[in-house]
């Protein structure tokens, strides 16, 4: 609550059912957390996030049922001025405390920009915009302007990662900001037997599993991960690479990276969107969580990872190493497949896995939703 101790008034800007994936995700529990922080929240949500021509993947809607506690109204189209401008006047009407805007690729910001410029007319909302990332990974012309009118109307800025907060400062040096980690997904199911995952899963308990999940860009270095599980370290080893997720670029170049590394044996793809009631099933099968970005920020993955006491391979880009401690709760490499073969080595041949997860106990009691909620509060 507010310092008056009266509920807020909030609304959140951005992705949420019947759109899928890690935006809608993140503002659905953003919006319950500040419900348990006693406050009153309304997402206003895309009826068009993306033209078809632009969305790279099978289709952006959801299969699972709406959440029946939240308040979602469906109403931005991302493409249409007009839209633009009724949508600011409605939430500016509605004068609430705070506008939350989760920010992650300039070609929203048009849209999020000219809202928010409209919505803050009322001279009574703060608007707050939480940073996925400022300086996108994959870069189009124009993202410089994009970024920059979207960032002159917000008052203040939380960023998820340090290097984010840094290239904040590309577009703005005076504007109150902070670093906050990405809060914990703790909201896919919870934890369970390994064995019994595996059952639901049809994979043979036998072997070991790596987990790579998420949508498949060529920035996350699956590529990389292919060519460890082809080092000859890892031959002998019982284990095999369960890839779960959709991919978002060319998937040929991956399939005949597997054959010409001859490893059909060696690899599951299951590349159909993952819904939010299968996650916890691929995170409970697995014995670690590889993420071999080439590029990153932040992830969702890791907090998705946390959630459910899995030890991780990532690499020392962006932000990743911030959150992932290097042979506390799994290891840190450089983005090449001899360091990420020799990690995934060193996992299995000094049994790390139960040590991995009794540090992971301890560290992820630092992202909490809570820890968010006084940040943005802080902010205003």
């Amino acid at each position: 609550m507010n310092s008056t101790g009266k509920a807020k008034k909030v609304v959140i800007l951005g992705s949420a059912h019947p759109l899928r994936g890690g935006l809608a995700a993140y503002n659905e529990r953003l919006a319950r957390a500040f419900i348990q922080n006693g406050d009153l929240v309304k997402i206003i949500n895309f009826s068009l996030q993306y033209p078809g021509f632009l969305f790279p993947g099978k289709t952006q809607f959801s299969s699972e049922p709406p959440p029946e506690d939240l308040d979602i109204e469906t109403c931005i189209n991302s493409i249409n001025p007009f839209n633009w401008v009724r949508v600011g006047w409605k939430i500016k009407n509605m004068k609430p405390d705070l506008l939350i805007i989760k920010f992650w690729i300039p070609f929203m910001g048009p849209c999020l920009g000219t809202i928010s410029r409209i919505v803050k007319k009322n001279r009574k909302t703060r608007v707050i915009s939480i940073l996925d990332n400022i300086v996108p990974h994959e870069k189009r012309p124009g993202d410089r302007f994009l970024a920059n009118y979207f960032v002159k109307p917000v008052d203040g800025f939380v960023a998820m990662s340090r290097q984010v907060l840094g290239d904040l400062d590309l577009f703005d040096k005076k504007k109150p900001r902070a670093f906050c980690p990405h809060p914990l997904y703790d909201h896919f199911g919870n934890l369970a037997d390994k064995n019994a995952a595996l059952k639901k899963l049809g994979l043979d308990p036998e072997f070991g599993y790596l987990l790579f999940f998420g949508f498949i860009r060529d920035y996350k270095g699956l590529d990389l991960l292919l060519e460890a599980m082809a080092n000859e370290r890892l031959q002998n080893l019982k284990i095999k690479l369960l890839v779960a997720g959709e991919f978002y670029t060319d998937s040929k170049p991956y399939f005949d990276l597997i054959e010409k590394l001859k490893l059909q044996d060696k690899v599951i793809m299951s590349n159909d969107f993952i819904p939010d009631s299968k996650v916890a099933d691929y995170f409970n099968a697995a014995d670690i969580v590889v993420q071999p970005y080439k590029d990153a920020t932040q992830s969702g993955v890791t907090q998705i990872a946390y959630h459910f006491e899995k030890p991780m391979i990532t690499t020392n880009v962006g932000g990743l190493a911030e959150i992932v401690p290097d042979g506390k709760v799994g290891f840190v490499v450089n983005p090449d497949a001899a360091e990420i073969a020799d990690s995934i080595s060193r996992f299995y041949s000094q049994n790390r896995e139960a040590e991995f997860i009794n540090n992971i106990q301890t560290e992820k009691l630092k992202y909490s939703w809570e820890k968010m909620i006084e940040t943005i509060d802080k902010l205003t």
